[in-house]
């Protein structure tokens, strides 16, 4: 019979997966690379959004459009 998983409140603990935890900063194709990977992808996609919305535009500024 397996036993019951622990579950905390703590925001700052992230559980470990494999025995690592996933917010470790660790270099090569891991999981960790992709977790920081996607997470750097939307801070920089919602900066773009952000950008954009305040009348800058890289379509506007290599004139691909009028």
């Amino acid at each position: 019979m397996q036993s019951p998983t622990k579950v905390t409140l703590d925001p700052t603990l992230a559980p470990a997966y494999n025995g690592k935890d996933r917010n470790a900063f660790l270099f090569g194709f891991t999981p960790q690379a992709e977790l920081w990977n996607g997470r750097l992808a939307m801070i920089g996609f919602v900066a773009y959004l952000a950008w954009d919305l305040a009348g800058y535009s890289v379509v506007r500024l290599l004139h691909i459009v009028p």
